[in-house]
């Protein structure tokens, strides 16, 4: 059988007939350049282009993929690593055998108030540390934080526990503010990737329409936080496989606990002091926080070779260019806008539920009845029902944008009332399946506010100069919202009730408020993003020495053209030379398409 001719012919190489073509054209080393390097005769440009744009939205769902699984295993191994460091040395036959009179419990109270209590100054650094680092580096610095806090446990003092529980506190808002900017930006690009041919048409200065990424935001959205919800599950996988071991029973923990749920005083008045049947070997704890050690660093390794960049080179430099300090102002100028105003109250619920599930609940109501060795259970039925729940924040497709806040909120009301009037008694476990139940509908309600809150900040503000600013402000109420829980901790279960309950509907009522306000046409009041100032120095982009000028009416640089870095033109003895082009395009005016002063 004849050899199959190759598909393309190999450049230089002679033909079957001949050193000529059949149109009598030189083959071989001596053949026209353009018959060695042109295009494949049958070389299809919109195929290839439709192929090229379809991986790029495969490397989008990669990003989001990625950033959802990097999230959940840090903040998996988070609060698995804190839940049996607090659980073991709250017993207290554990300090004084293994640490004596280190005072274990004064270190975790400072610790905690680090964790706590560092979020709230998160306002004035954290759009400054995204703008300098980037969004995807962001990420991977505060992962790395994390992972840091999770290697200071091998050695358990003062001097290490309590300066990474600071700088944990200091990487919480930032990391989340970063992750919600970074989803909402994949489904944006994942917008441009789809409608690339219209992309063509309007040109590449012109903005997509108005809420067009919403569909892909929700989408995204709900798996992002279907994965972020399972690390609640993830966290209590030591609890599980390691500690449960080595707890007393319900009969043993709750002997002198009298009173559970709504008539419940602080965290488990009346908690035995010794939880521990046997003391976990030093060894086998090691080989524990080396697990955690080891998830927290494939976590870094997710962020950092999986995720892609959130923004082009040239729109990093855009966004830092508008200035440090009008960065550090605009989160405080973005106040005037009534839409944030109206769901800061939201804001705050939405730290003040999940912390009330994973403490309040968890503990004053499960672990207060059915023993310290169900507490992982109930936190895994409400992980599962709120990732199970996070789907669906899809309904938003089909119906209003409001109804899954406002249906997580009803849900999260009626759990409340509910709470008010039960009581279960300690040791009692035939109705551990009412615990069970109620941690799953609470996951649902934590769900559909989670999503929808997220959601509908990437389609209010969908300009990209804006988001990390937004999202900042959402995650920092959200900590002050912790804090305030921090410092409440020793109240009355009603009291904590009646807070949870008053916040809801005042941020139900204001939410609804603020969707009136927009159907009735009232445009928000924005503050202005200044434009970009470059500053040119070879191929780099410097900084203006006084950054937070910006071209506001009757600034001092207001109608400066391209020229305004070179010298006034010396007069002549007939006045000053006519201007002629005065530099040559810089890189960010080639990317953009333009060929600078030279081209007019």
């Amino acid at each position: 059988m004849e050899a199959e001719p190759p598909l393309y012919p190999v450049a230089g190489a002679a033909c079957p007939q001949g050193d000529e073509d059949r149109f009598g054209v030189p083959d071989g080393p001596e053949a026209p350049l353009d018959e060695l390097v042109g295009a494949y005769p049958n070389y299809n440009e919109e195929e290839e282009e439709r192929r090229y744009y379809r991986r790029k939205r495969l490397g989008v769902v990669k990003n989001v993929l990625a950033a959802s699984a990097g999230g959940t295993l840090t903040y998996g191994v988070y609060l698995g690593l804190l839940q049996m460091q607090l659980i073991l040395h709250y017993d207290e036959t554990y300090r004084e055998v293994k640490y004596g009179n280190m005072g274990l419990p004064d270190i975790d109270s400072k610790m905690l108030m680090g964790i706590n209590v560092t979020p709230i100054a998160a306002l004035l650094y954290t759009p400054v540390l995204i703008r300098f680092f980037g969004t995807k580096w962001m990420m991977f610095l505060a992962v790395g934080i994390y992972a840091l806090f999770v290697s200071t446990n091998y050695w358990e003092r003062y001097y290490t526990l309590v300066p990474s529980a600071v700088a944990l506190g200091m990487a919480i808002v930032p990391l989340w503010a970063s992750m919600g900017n970074y989803i909402t930006r994949m489904s944006q690009k994942y917008y441009e990737y789809s409608h690339y041919k219209e992309q063509d048409e309007q040109g590449p200065q012109q903005r997509p329409p108005r809420g067009s990424h919403a569909p892909y935001l929700l989408v995204f959205q709900a798996i992002f936080y279907c994965f972020f919800h399972l690390s609640f599950a993830c966290a209590q996988l030591p609890m599980i496989y390691f500690l449960n071991y080595y707890l007393y029973d319900l009969n043993h923990t709750l002997f002198n606990v009298q009173s559970c749920g709504t008539k419940s005083h602080g965290i488990l008045n009346g908690f035995n002091k010794t939880v521990l049947r046997t003391l976990p070997r030093s060894r086998n704890l090691i080989v524990v926080e080396s697990v955690l050690m080891a998830v927290a660093f494939l976590a870094m390794l997710l962020v950092l070779g999986l995720c892609g960049a959130a923004y082009r080179p040239t729109e990093e430099i855009d966004l830092r260019s508008v200035g440090w300090g009008n960065i550090f102002q605009l989160p405080f100028k973005h106040v005037r806008d009534f839409r944030l105003r109206h769901l800061v109250p939201f804001f705050i619920y939405s730290g003040f539920e999940v912390l009330f599930a994973c403490t309040g609940f968890a503990l004053g109501y499960g672990v207060c009845s059915v023993g310290l060795e169900r507490l992982a259970y109930l936190l895994i039925a409400y992980s599962l029902g709120a990732s199970a729940a996070s789907l669906l924040g899809l309904l938003g497709l089909w119906l209003p944008r409001s109804v899954p806040l406002v249906a997580g909120a009803g849900l999260h009301l009626l759990l409340t009332l509910s709470l008010f009037f039960w009581a279960p008694l300690p040791r009692v476990l035939h109705h551990s399946w009412v615990l069970y139940f109620v941690a799953v509908l609470w996951g649902v309600g934590s769900a559909l506010n989670k999503t929808g809150l997220s959601t509908l900040l990437g389609i209010l503000y969908e300009d990209k100069e804006r988001q990390d600013f937004i999202f900042t402000i959402y995650h920092w109420w959200q900590a002050v919202a912790i804090f305030v829980v921090y410092l409440g901790s020793s109240l009355p279960m009603k009291a904590k009730l009646a807070v949870l309950l008053v916040t809801l509907v005042t941020a139900a009522t204001s939410y609804l408020w603020m969707e009136q306000k927009l159907q009735q046409g009232l445009v928000p009041r924005q503050p202005r993003i200044p434009k970009p100032q470059h500053k040119v120095r070879g191929y780099r982009y410097l900084e203006e020495d006084n950054s937070d000028e910006s071209d506001v009416d009757g600034g001092g640089e207001q109608g400066q053209g391209d020229c305004a870095e070179e010298e006034a033109p010396q007069a002549g003895p007939l006045g000053p030379e006519p201007a002629g082009p005065c530099r040559r395009p810089c890189p960010y005016e080639q990317a953009l398409g333009g060929d600078g002063p030279e081209e007019q």
